[in-house]
């Protein structure tokens, strides 16, 4: 449950735009359930308790928060935490799915083999899986008033002289400008960008032109924002005239000497327009994260952004950071940086990248009870799997049902779950239970005798209740059930079984072995498929196999020397890279694991992380 409700603007209703204010907003919006998104809008943004997980380096301003947008911007906005310049490059409504490749590790004992040869790590034989990341799959109606909420929840935390880059495709990118019109007003609109890059491989079988360019829009808050040209250097030098301003004509005109000659000048660079040529990144690119996020954005885009729309010290947010570029260049750049992101492999790929640049910054938690596996999207397809008897597809039961059990006494009861992707369904209320009972209920073609509805969050179940006992026509039950209880009942911590010496020059703390039944899970449907796959088409499957002691599916050890609960302290920590090289305490080397991990101090507690992203901490006796 949020600990409170917090209105966007400090008179949300008069004044500010709702949706209904505007005619091409009320088009572009337009649904069935539009009077939920003006609900939800006037109860406020969700505030929720917040966890200190860790702090990186020295005490600072500069933030690493996992939770999602709306739930974020509440925080901030109870803080009094204001920033200059925001960068979203929010999922596309492209109806895509997006995974990363998982790699196994080299076992310990194989890797000290190749450095006794001098062996390099061939990334061809590396054995991976993949893990879907998030599913990109939206109505486009619902995606819209997603956007157009956390559109209205960045612009109350952002400052007076802030701007905002959205960054879309052709896809979805001329709707959400319409919306974006609304909430900051058609005469802060300051351009459209389009980025170019060259350099994806085009076919020549389509049936249409390759697509090579995105949209980003840039808004100012207020007439009065940060803006400074960005300059890049030409091949060649040019001629180019001199510009002055006039002050009685009020425009830039071409300046003259005294006999009204044109003044020229040779130029070796030039003021860059709204046509931004920069590659993306390729899949060998250095710029890559070891999870090679399908979209992540190169440094050079984020760098052209953040120097032209602020200044050193001002800080920039990114609301769906992903890979953590924004946050990276922000900290090279000298400006203080907030990274946002639901997944739990975005944080520990930023906090590792962000450790890594010898960046300061806490990483927080919130609260919101989305957060039980590594992200919403892997909660949701687990699902299905943990309702005892669910099934899906049960004819009579629409879309709107997640699915059906059977119960030998009352026989089919559809079953609800709220689209943890969707922050609209996270909190079950009224406007909810209204549609439900008063209309889904209705539509069921099927003799039902009860319902379950599943929540996340719910916000006021005695009225909740009362509701559905005064306005429910029908004969059929409807249950309430919490959907956490469902999922921290199946979450299976890794096993860990390790021990620890001390030794002349301090302590040595050895992985002796390491169980993951979620990753052994996966790998097995791996192998399963593989070989279903090639035997179709007759040839040999190679499956993965793993070691008894089960090394290779550790990605990160860190050992805490100074807390034994609450806030973890990283005193040193290893982190092994794909092919197998240790990077110790953000610094890379040619070294190779060897199954410990050395500290001066005696270590406390010691949190092993897997190749999957799940993290276990265990207290050393």
């Amino acid at each position: 449950m949020p600990i409170k409700y917090i209105p966007y603007y400090p008179n949300t209703v008069e004044g500010q735009a709702i949706l209904d204010n505007i005619t091409r907003t009320q088009r572009v919006l337009r649904y069935r359930e539009n009077d939920k998104v003006y609900d939800r809008i006037k109860r406020g943004m969700p505030y929720y308790e917040v966890e200190t997980l860790e702090t990186v380096g020295e005490q600072s301003e500069n933030l690493v928060i996992r939770g999602e947008c709306i739930s974020a911007c509440a925080y901030l906005k109870e803080k009094g935490i204001k920033v200059d310049l925001v960068y979203i490059d929010p999922p596309f409504a492209s109806g895509a799915d997006y995974a990363k490749k998982v790699y196994l590790r080299r076992n310990p004992k194989l890797a000290e083999k190749f450095a006794a040869a001098e062996q390099e790590m061939d990334i061809d034989e590396l054995k991976a899986f993949e893990e879907k990341m998030y599913g990109d799959i939206w109505q486009k109606e619902d995606y819209l008033n997603w956007m157009y909420e956390n559109l209205l929840a960045i612009k109350s935390i952002m400052s007076e002289t802030a701007s905002i880059y959205v960054h879309l495709d052709s896809n979805i990118g001329h709707y959400v400008k319409i919306l974006m019109d609304e909430v900051f007003g058609q005469d802060n609109f300051l351009n459209e960008i389009i980025w170019h890059y060259e350099n994806k491989f085009k076919f020549e079988f389509t049936t249409s032109f390759n697509r090579d360019t995105e949209t980003i829009f840039l808004y100012r808050k207020n007439q009065e924002h940060i803006f400074k040209h960005i300059k890049i250097p030409v091949k060649n030098k040019r001629m180019q005239n001199e510009v002055t301003w006039d002050k009685e004509r009020g425009k830039m005109v071409t300046k003259k000497d005294a006999d009204g000659n044109v003044i020229y000048y040779q130029s070796e660079d030039k003021i860059v327009g709204t046509l931004w040529n920069i590659a993306r990144l390729n899949s060998m690119a250095k710029e890559r994260q070891d999870y090679e996020y399908a979209t992540q954005k190169p440094e050079s885009l984020l760098e052209r952004i953040i120097n032209a729309s602020s200044n050193e010290g001002l800080t920039v947010v990114d609301f769906f950071g992903g890979s953590g570029v924004t946050a990276k260049v922000s900290n090279d750049l000298g400006r203080k940086f907030i990274h946002v992101d639901i997944g739990i492999n975005s944080i520990q790929t930023v906090r590792d990248r962000l450790k890594e640049s010898k960046a300061n910054f806490q990483i927080l938690e919130i609260k919101d009870g989305v957060s039980l596996f590594r992200n919403p999207q892997q909660t949701m397809d687990k699902l299905a799997t943990l309702i005892p008897g669910l099934q899906k597809g049960v004819k009579g039961i629409s879309n709107f049902w997640f699915g059906a059990i059977t119960e030998s006494k009352i026989g089919i009861v559809p079953v609800y779950v709220p689209n943890l992707l969707n922050t609209q369904e996270k909190v079950l209320d009224i406007p909810t239970i209204n549609t439900i009972i008063n209309q889904e209920l209705q539509n069921l073609e099927v003799n039902a005798k009860k319902v379950i509805l599943y929540y996340i969050d719910i916000d006021d179940q005695k009225a909740l209740e009362k509701f559905i006992k005064d306005n429910n026509a029908t004969e059929m039950e409807v249950e309430l059930k919490d959907l956490k209880n469902l999922l921290h009942d199946v979450v299976i911590e890794d096993i860990i079984d390790f021990k620890t010496t001390k030794t002349k020059d301090g302590y040595e703390t050895e992985i002796i072995k390491f169980i993951s039944d979620r990753l052994i899970q996966k790998i097995n449907e791996f192998n399963q498929k593989g070989n279903l796959q090639s035997v179709a088409k007759g040839k040999t499957f190679n499956p993965i196999s793993i070691s008894e002691g089960g090394l290779e599916l550790i990605e990160l050890i860190a050992v805490d020397c100074q807390n034994i609960e609450e806030q973890w302290h990283s005193t040193t920590e290893i982190k092994i890279d794909k092919l197998g090289y240790v990077i110790k305490d953000g610094v890379k080397t040619k070294e190779f694991w060897d199954g410990k991990i050395i500290s001066d101090k005696k270590p406390l507690r010691i949190k092993v992380r897997n190749i999957s992203g799940d993290e276990t901490i265990k207290a050393i006796e």
